[in-house]
């Protein structure tokens, strides 16, 4: 039990890391971008956003919830 914990919580770990990375390479490389667009949402729109920003924010959400996912804290019956 104790051993799936730290698995757990090392799986945690290692998507935040992995994450934050990807978010700090996603500034750096947003420096060069120009084109710029609006994301339509439901209600209203956001104000003008750098594509790549878009689309690296987008990734970043997508790794971070299915990283989260695929943790499954119920304890399995052998």
């Amino acid at each position: 039990k104790k051993i799936d914990m730290l698995f757990l919580l090392q799986k945690l770990i290692y998507a935040f890391i992995l994450n934050v990375s990807f978010f700090l390479i996603l500034m750096i490389a947003i420096q060069n971008s120009y084109e710029k667009r609006k994301v339509d949402l439901i209600v209203n729109e956001t104000v003008f956003l750098p594509i790549s920003f878009i689309i690296g924010a987008s990734f970043i959400s997508g790794t971070l919830t299915g990283s989260l996912l695929t943790i499954n804290p119920v304890k399995k019956e052998d």
